[in-house]
């Protein structure tokens, strides 16, 4: 009777206890399999979608122009301040000017600074994304190199072994000329007594 209870519970490669409680509870490793696979497909798909950017002669002048803007404005900001202090009635003339400036003119200028740095920083995101995904992709191929860096330190065990090198291991234990060792080996001789 026993038997027939286990072979009901656990035969056919079934787990009726399990099942029961996955109806409940997650298999948490069945989710952390999903999650990591889920993670690294999305990680190879934004790898492959920046993977190779093409950038022409018209894509680096419209990025050149697009690095204009800002520092033209910081500038421009900052020469107001300089040409206030240095020629006041200059200053205050062109200020009488910007006075002038209907306000849905502003409107429209704030909607055009506020569109051009609000994209500048749509862009600046995608690249970062995309250098980011780009570090992803090598992050294993640099942990593999710095191991196989750390396996060749001097303190290392089997650092200098010869592995299954026949040849090289020959080099190593036959004695041959080595003008540094014969010189040391004739400094370290005790000399010899004279009467």
């Amino acid at each position: 009777m026993i038997g027939r209870l286990f072979g009901m519970l656990f035969g056919d490669g079934r787990n009726v206890v399990a099942e029961t409680a996955e109806v409940f509870r997650v298999n948490a490793d069945g989710a952390d399999r999903r999650a990591a696979d889920i993670q690294s497909a999305a990680l190879a798909q934004l790898a492959a979608e920046f993977q190779h950017p093409k950038k022409g002669l018209f894509d680096r002048v419209i990025d050149g122009l697009n690095r204009v803007p800002r520092p033209a404005m910081a500038l421009g900001t900052l020469a107001l301040f300089v040409s206030a202090m240095t020629n006041p009635v200059w200053f205050s003339e062109r200020m009488q000017g910007i006075a002038l400036v209907p306000e849905p003119m502003w409107w429209l200028l704030g909607a055009i600074v506020s569109f051009y740095f609000g994209a500048r920083h749509q862009a600046k995101g995608q690249d970062f994304q995309r250098s980011l995904a780009g570090v992803m992709a090598r992050t294993p191929q640099v942990v593999d190199n710095i191991a196989a860096l750390r396996r060749l330190e001097a303190d290392t065990p089997g650092v200098a072994g010869t592995g299954p090198d026949a040849r090289l291991t020959l080099e190593t234990v036959i004695e041959g000329e080595n003008p540094a060792l014969d010189a040391w080996r004739r400094s370290a001789a005790p000399a010899p007594a004279t009467m």
